[in-house]
């Protein structure tokens, strides 16, 4: 009975802190002043948007499917697990119908390219975040 116990409580544990994420931040250039909120984001992230509100053209940049803040993004913000999502791009890919988000392998060149570009869309762990990008909203 012992056994068992500790054997639930590990896997229980266990279960528990593979859930748990760092809060992402989506992050935009400074001089941006659209609102934006999950699912504009996701629409954009998905090939559904290609504007913000405001008429500007949105390019949204991913991070590698490796980063912890992807498998959050994804979860929380496009519902989709990274096999879904490569599912979806491969075939908007193969009809000619879109082009997945560029990945960057790092928050660091994220927050460059954001700061550095006002179309970008990108989103990175909100403890990351610096002065040179405005943060959209948390999650």
């Amino acid at each position: 009975m012992k056994n068992r116990i500790l054997v639930l409580s590990t896997l229980l544990t266990t279960l528990g802190s593979t859930m748990v994420f760092a809060e992402v931040a989506v992050i935009v250039h400074p001089s941006n002043a659209n609102a934006l909120d999950a699912a504009t984001v996701a629409k954009i992230y998905l090939g559904r948007e290609k504007s913000f509100a405001d008429g500007q053209s949105v390019v949204p940049m991913s991070l590698v499917e490796t980063a912890p803040s992807s498998a959050s993004f994804n979860d929380v913000v496009l519902k989709k697990s990274a096999s879904q999502l490569k599912a979806y791009w491969s075939k908007l890919v193969f009809t000619g119908k879109g082009t997945p988000p560029k990945e960057l392998t790092t928050e660091e060149e994220m927050l460059k390219l954001v700061a550095g570009n006002p179309s970008l869309i990108g989103f990175v762990d909100a403890s990351k975040v610096d002065a040179s990008v405005k943060v959209a909203f948390k999650f």
